[in-house]
């Protein structure tokens, strides 16, 4: 199995009714800017454990590196419910900083959701952010205002399925069939990895028969879909809004052919990035959507890179 290199340490903190399970690694009294790290839809924060291993001693001895569980995920725990709304991660990002950083100028590092998060906050607070990197975060399709009454429909059927029990997360016998189900997910993923993650994105829960199952730590809430429409002109406007450098960096999977069959396509989101003022955009190669899992190396190479850039 895997062995984390560079252990993290563990702190809660209350955030909007909420206790915020949040991993530190680096130094708190650092003068450098804190590096911020949040992670994406059904993943935890320790999910970048092989990126901070990955990262030059140089670079991680002047650095605090913080990286929460969002809400409904992880470690993280707060008031029952049975929907997630997207505008509520952005004020938990606010809070977080305000903890952490004061009104200290952060570096803001998201994948896949954390990188749409990263990129809406970033446009929403553009002072707090020095730097902004967007780890595979593509935005959705764009919707129509057509949409909406179907769209609230699906919503309103979907919260009753969830009472009914029909939306779940799927259980496993152990640690290993965790493992399993994330090397059959990632190809790439390694066994030593893909074990060592199991036991941070699961853990054992007692059944009613006596028995264990280990259960994803997410909320299957997750699964309901969101009541709004997304909406592509006001992403525009957020984006309009970055003040920071920005680095966009894609896996060279093209990760959105696969997901969205055609209804939306890497051409157009990156005419969406065209409203980025100051935008670097880099492939990584051999890499899928998770990235950080598949090539931490040189993942860590060019965050670094770009983050030390004058």
């Amino acid at each position: 199995m895997y062995q984390a290199l560079r252990p993290s340490r563990t702190e809660f903190v209350p955030i909007r009714l909420h206790s915020y399970h949040v991993r530190l690694w680096g130094d708190a009294q650092s003068a450098q800017p804190p590096l911020v790290l949040v992670h994406g839809w059904m993943d935890v924060a320790a999910s970048y454990q092989f990126m901070v291993d990955a990262l030059s001693e140089a670079f991680f001895s002047q650095r605090l590196i913080i990286a929460p569980d969002w809400r409904g995920f992880g470690h993280s725990t707060g008031p029952a419910c049975d929907h997630y709304a997207f505008a509520d991660y952005l004020a938990d990002l606010e809070f977080l900083l305000d903890h952490f950083c004061a009104d200290r100028p952060v570096d803001l590092v998201g994948h896949s959701m954390g990188g749409n998060v990263a990129m809406m906050y970033a446009g929403v607070r553009p002072e707090r952010i020095r730097r902004l990197i967007n780890l595979e975060g593509f935005g959705m399709p764009a919707n129509r205002p057509a949409q909406a009454p179907t769209r609230y429909g699906q919503w309103i059927d979907e919260l009753k399925r969830l009472q009914q029990g029909a939306i779940g997360l799927r259980g496993y016998d152990d640690a290993a069939g965790v493992a399993e189900r994330l090397m059959k997910t990632n190809r790439r993923l390694p066994q030593g990895k893909a074990e060592w993650l199991a036991r941070q994105w699961a853990a054992p829960r007692p059944q009613a028969d006596g028995g264990t199952r280990w259960e994803i730590l997410g909320d299957a809430a997750h699964r309901v879909v969101s009541a709004q429409l997304y909406r592509v002109d006001e992403v525009q406007a957020l984006f309009e809004r970055i003040s920071a450098p920005t680095l966009m960096v894609e896996a060279s999977d093209d990760s959105l052919s696969g997901w969205w069959k055609g209804r939306y396509t890497l051409p157009e989101f990156h005419e969406r990035l065209r409203a980025v003022p100051n935008l670097r955009r880099e492939v990584l190669a051999d890499t899928g959507h998770m990235l950080h899992h598949d090539q931490p190396e040189p993942l860590a190479r060019l965050v670094q890179e770009f983050l030390q850039q004058d």
